[in-house]
This record gives C-alpha cells, structure tokens and sequence, in this order.
C-alpha cells in the first residue's frame, strides 16, 4: 500500500483528494494547521487515513512527522489562497506560501532520499493576465507574471520546488489550475459569496464592472487529474490544468440568481435575487482575465473534464442549500 502525505487536506481541494486518495486505497497522512478556512468535518475515515495538526513552518515538527510516516508521496496543497486577504496582510502568505514549501523541500533533500513523487499543487495566477481580446491560454511555457501578493507567493513557491528539483534531484510535479468551485469551498470566495448574500438577502458585491473573466472547473475534475499525475504524471514536468469554463464575473453571479431564483424562491420580495448585485470598487491589481489550455495532460495521461458546468454549479448551489450552517459566518 503506497503511503502519501497531504499537506493542507482540512482545506477545499485538499478534502476532496483525500476522498478519492482513500478509494484508491492509499494510505494517508493529513497534515494540517487548522487555519479560519479549513475544517474536519466529515474527514472520519477509520482506515488508512491519519491526521496530524501542525503548521508547516514548523520545521522541527514537520521533519519528525516525515521521516516518521517515511511517505511514498507527497501532495502539496496547503496555502494561503485569498487575493484579497493577501492585499492585506502579505506577510501571513510570505510564511504559508513560501516558507512552508522551503521547508517540505529541504526536509524531502536531507531524510527522503526514496520519495517517488512531489506534487507542488499550484495556481494559474502565477502566469498573470490575459487582455480581455486576446484569444491566448496560459499553458507549461506562459511567463510568470503574478499581479497579487498572494500569486507573487505562489509564483516563489513554483521556483523554489523547480529550483530545488533540478539542483537536489528532488522528484517535483509542478501543477497550475484555473479556479475552482464546488462543494464545501469556504464562503469567502466568489461562487459560495454570491449563493450565501442570496439565501441571506445580502448585496452581492461585485468588483469593478464584473467583466474580469475567469475559467472554472469542477473540484471534481481537478482532482482526477491530480489523480492521474499522482500515478503517471512524468517527473521534472509542470502540467496546465483548465476546465474550459470561461464566464465573467458579473455573467456568473447572474447565472447563479436564476438558478436559485426556481430552486429557492426568494423571501424577501424581491423579483430576483439578482436586485440584489451591488458594483464596488475594483480590487488593486484585479486580473482581467484567466484561460488554460490543457492540451499536455490531455494528450500525455488521457485526462479531460468531465462534469458539465451548468450542472455542476447547480449541484453546488444545492450543496450549501442543504448545509447553510457548514460554516460559521461572522
């Protein structure tokens, strides 16, 4: 039974790897600090699954966890991932984004000579923006061009594993994703923002015009293609992963008011949930727009998105219907 270690696995895209991780019967260590967007709900697994709390820059306790649970596989998740909370206190990303990989990498260099494979799970932030009329896609040769505080973190945390897998030899897998949605994605970013100001008749602020474009995939579909890279993914390689979802902003929010206006009828006397959009000064820095082209690990591990959007975003829309207390909003 292969072991993995997964850093972060409290946070959205970390739980719903490890669903999968222990269906395909490895055996898993959860490494996590328990940071404001992270939870254990439903992470009670009685086999194969262990959970440690502890925060990555911790390197004396990290260090002993690793060379303890000697890990076939690494999966490296945790991260400080809000734009905007990165704007206003950079300094919490410079030690959760980089130093916290620094240390996983230094440690993997002096005590885990045999890892297989890292898998650094990174953003397509790093590559900056597309103008609105341009037709290009962000793919494995885009330039790194980070606008944020948080991708400039994240953009570091990118070199550093390249950096140390070519000097050290340590066996990196650099991933780059769009955005992703879906169930159990805490309530601070866009999509569960527009479905909580609904069912909670709050305005919906929406940065600028709303025109920023972003491409979505399904939470889903993100982590069978880490799945895929997980057990075929070629070292020394970094794999663009896109769903081919591009939607702006204010289209987005528009599209998840209908939906809610059928399946939750409002309360609150308003014709549509969609009165309730409120246009608010532009973020510092706010992308224009996102797009990737997936072509490598379509054509190289035979992997594609496979949850259509429309019903996936529904699917989602439902999920925090049915679990409005998850989190607990302040």
């Amino acid at each position: 039974m292969k072991k993995v270690i997964l850093t972060g696995g409290c946070g959205f895209i970390g739980f719903h790897m490890i669903k999968k991780l222990i269906l395909e019967k490895y055996k898993v260590l959860n490494i996590d600090f328990l940071g404001y967007a992270s939870s254990k709900k439903d992470l009670n697994y009685k086999k194969n699954y262990y959970f440690k709390r502890i925060n990555l820059t911790n390197f004396k306790g990290i260090r002993e966890e690793l060379i303890s649970f000697r890990p076939d596989l690494i999966m490296h998740f945790a991260a400080e991932s809000h734009v905007d909370n990165s704007i206003k206190k950079p300094d919490s990303f410079i030690k959760s984004n980089i130093e916290a990989t620094f240390n996983l990498l230094e440690i993997i260099r002096s005590d885990l000579p045999k890892l297989k494979k890292f898998i650094h799970v990174s953003t397509d932030e790093v590559f900056g923006s597309l103008n609105f009329k341009s037709k290009k896609k962000f793919n494995e040769f885009s330039r790194y061009s980070p606008n944020s505080p948080y991708s400039a973190t994240k953009a570091a945390s990118d070199h550093l594993v390249r950096a140390w897998g070519n000097t050290y030899k340590i066996p990196y897998v650099i991933t780059n994703c769009s955005n992703n949605f879906g169930p159990r994605q805490y309530f601070e970013k866009l999509i569960p923002v527009i479905i909580f100001s609904c069912i909670n008749n709050k305005r919906i602020p929406i940065y600028g015009s709303g025109e920023n474009i972003r491409d979505w995939i399904y939470v889903e579909d993100h982590c069978e293609a880490l799945l895929k890279i997980l057990k075929y993914g070629k070292i020394y390689n970094q794999y663009t992963i896109g769903g081919g979802n591009l939607i702006s902003n204010i289209n987005l929010t528009y599209m998840i008011c209908k939906i809610l206006d059928k399946i939750f009828p409002n309360k609150f006397e308003l014709d549509s949930y969609s009165e309730l959009i409120s246009f608010v000064k532009d973020r510092p820095g706010h992308d224009e727009r996102y797009s990737v082209n997936s072509n490598k690990i379509e054509k190289e591990l035979n992997w594609k998105p496979r949850f259509k959007f429309i019903d996936s975003l529904q699917s989602t829309i439902k999920w925090y219907l049915n679990h409005k207390n998850y989190w607990k909003i302040k």
